[in-house]
């Protein structure tokens, strides 16, 4: 007598887990472009071929053209000076021992065999004007660490450029100071000039030592100097420090030689390079904290935790920018106001656990960092020794080197959530344009936070979303085996057939190779596909012999018994038409839709051959068992007419292999 038993699982479309991911990527793409256009620099991305790809706002800005003209239009040698980018090729030709080509192999050279460099150039705008700018070229690369573009982070070089203008006409128009010196640094002669320059009495500077004015770190090398002199070397040139009257120090840039009449006496010109020093400490400091944006927005751009981020971003600005010490503190809103420190790194030594800093209008909550907190501006002190804002950290903060700091207030949604303060060794250290880039930097990294925040909570939404939906399908899962349990307690004598079925039905699935959410679909199928016989009458059921056609009939009807009680409900995977076509046959001889061919789904014609087998090798009221081989032998013989070639084969391996048994 033909079998009852089929069904079928989940198609590719339904695969909920690949939307989802799809979803994710979509939404983390918007935030990467979000935090890209978010910097105020010029950043420009390319494909490995020197193709652009991104545009940000801050390179439209500067340059003059729209993402739209440029990206898959032109590179990046295109808006630079092409003389410039060829002199740059020689240069590293000979630096390389290999033939560089000008233009954008020139510009990227380095950035592809992973070294750092940030280099001038004269960029030109889309108007045809030129400027100076500064050029921070990163290779991109995949996790083969293959290269797949560059990242090329710039800015306008002209304060810099001017700076270092205002320095060489300091240069060109020196005023001497003359002397004569013994080789141990008697003073013999001096001209008036260091009386109006230093302020000492010529009358009293003449017969001291000049040793006595020079700054301790540079006396050794001022010794060294006088010394060679007096060895007879014609010529030196150095620079030094020297005290000035009111206690200050002074560079000098000397040219001295040894006299020819008397080889004790050295004679020696000295130009005051004060100004020139200054200027060149500030264009430095103005660099410095250029590199330091460039290395926080490109930490920004790979950042994935926020703690870890903030912790990479101290130890750039203190390693990679020279600053003493950095820190960021996030406001705790306690009886005390306190800062909950979350990342530092530099010269600390115990000091942020010393000094007790708090954000509260207190003594401990005036200083810079509690001032930048509760004030929401930047907080700027160019002396330690002298500005009483600092008084009550002054001792603690000498011990560690500390001259001069910066406070920079981090706000989101206009509310200050914390501070990241910078200290540096030497006093008067943040010039007006040092500060404005450090105070971008600032606004970047609060919004880089804002982000990482932002995804994290994402991400356990996504994260809960998925615990929701397993939690339903585990209780889907428990009802579909309450429902087959309810079936085979209604019919003894197929007790456990339903859950040997869907057994044997996974491990023929395993075979073909179908992914494993199908073949879960499949499981689910298999132990419910008699469900439509709990409205088959039990006498029929357990009939001891076989079945009239009147009876026959209504156990035909049990498939779709089943599609109609499971076709309401929602499931990831197609149950009910696995259950309605599970005792359908490829050559139309089935039931109840007489389907052929194709129109029977897959994870159906599966559930079929694993439910033949199974009832035949099974004990029937109306025959004994016929045997794991004569079910097999049925398999064989409907190859390819009644069942799936494929399934039948998958099916006789399984048992040839021994990896089912009945």
């Amino acid at each position: 007598m033909p079998n009852d038993n089929r069904d079928l699982p989940l198609s590719t479309d339904s695969d909920l887990t690949g939307i989802r991911h799809q979803e994710t990527l979509i939404k983390a793409d918007a935030l990467q472009s979000a935090i890209f256009n978010s910097v105020n620099f010029s950043c420009i991305a390319t494909d490995a071929q020197g193709v652009i790809q991104l545009f940000n706002v801050g390179a439209e800005r500067i340059l003059g053209y729209t993402a739209a003209e440029v990206i898959n239009r032109i590179t990046p040698a295109v808006i630079s000076d092409p003389q410039e980018l060829i002199g740059r090729a020689k240069k590293l030709s000979l630096e390389f021992g290999t033939t560089i080509a000008p233009g954008f192999e020139a510009l990227v050279f380095k950035a592809a065999r992973g070294i750092e460099d940030i280099y001038e150039l004269t960029k030109i705008r889309k108007d045809g004007s030129r400027f100076p700018a500064i050029v921070s070229v990163t290779a991109l690369r995949d996790a083969e660490n293959e290269i797949i573009g560059y990242l090329l982070i710039g800015t306008d070089n002209t304060a810099r450029k001017q700076y270092q203008e205002v320095a060489e006409e300091f240069f060109e128009q020196p005023i001497a100071l003359h002397i004569v010196c013994k080789t141990d640094g008697e003073v013999v002669r001096a001209n008036s000039a260091w009386n109006d320059i230093f302020g000492y009495e010529l009358d009293k500077f003449i017969g001291a030592n000049i040793l006595d004015f020079i700054h301790p770190d540079d006396k050794d090398k001022t010794i060294a100097e006088l010394s060679s002199l007096g060895k007879g070397n014609q010529t030196l040139f150095f620079e030094n420090r020297y005290r000035h009257q009111n206690g200050s120090y002074r560079f000098l840039d000397w040219s001295a030689n040894a006299s020819n009449e008397n080889k004790n006496n050295i004679y020696a010109l000295a130009v005051d390079i004060t100004e020139r020093k200054r200027y060149e400490y500030e264009a430095t400091n103005t660099g410095r904290a250029f590199a330091t944006l460039s290395e926080v927005n490109r930490l920004l751009v790979g950042a994935t935790n926020e703690l870890e981020f903030l912790s990479a971003l101290c130890q750039a600005i203190v390693e990679q920018s020279g600053y003493r010490m950095a820190w960021v503190g996030y406001l705790e809103h306690d009886e005390a106001k306190t800062f909950r420190i979350v990342a530092k790194d530099g010269v600390e030594e115990g000091y942020l656990e010393d000094a007790h800093i708090v954000w509260s209008d207190t003594e401990r909550g005036r200083g810079p960092s509690g001032t930048a907190a509760r004030s929401g501006a930047t907080q700027v002190v160019q002396n330690f020794l002298t500005d009483e804002h600092i008084r009550p950290w002054r001792a603690i903060a000498a011990q560690r080197g500390y001259a001069a700091s910066i406070s920079l207030p981090l706000i989101l949604a206009e509310k200050v959530f914390g501070v990241l303060t910078i200290y540096s060794v030497h006093a008067d250290a943040f010039n007006n344009a040092e500060v404005k880039l450090l105070e971008e930097m600032g606004s970047d990294l609060a919004f880089g936070v804002g982000a990482l925040r932002t995804r994290h909570e994402r991400d356990m939404g996504l994260l809960q979303i998925k615990e929701q939906l397993a939690k339903l399908e585990s209780n889907l899962e428990d009802t579909v085996e309450a429902i087959s349990t309810i079936v085979e307690l209604r019919d003894p004598y197929t007790a456990g057939h339903q859950q040997r079925v869907a057994e044997l039905a996974v491990i023929i699935a395993t075979e073909m190779g179908l992914p494993d959410e199908q073949i879960h679909g499949i499981h689910l199928g298999g132990i419910v596909h008699d469900l439509g016989k709990i409205q088959i009458p039990a006498e029929i059921l357990a009939m001891p012999r076989r079945l009239n056609e009147t009876e026959y009939k209504l156990i035909q009807f049990h498939p779709q018994a089943g599609y109609d009680i499971l076709k309401d409900i929602d499931f990831p995977w197609p149950i009910a038409q696995m259950v309605l076509q599970h005792h359908e046959r490829l050559d139309g001889s089935g039931y109840p839709q007489q389907l052929k061919g194709e129109a029977i789904m897959l994870e159906a014609r599966i559930l079929c051959v694993a439910d033949v087998v199974e009832a035949m090798a099974s004990h029937r009221p109306y025959r004994p068992s016929l045997g794991v081989d004569s079910a097999l032998d049925e398999i064989k013989r409907g190859k390819g007419t009644r069942y799936d070639p494929y399934v039948a084969d998958a099916c006789l391996k399984v048992f040839a292999e021994g990896k089912f048994k009945l």
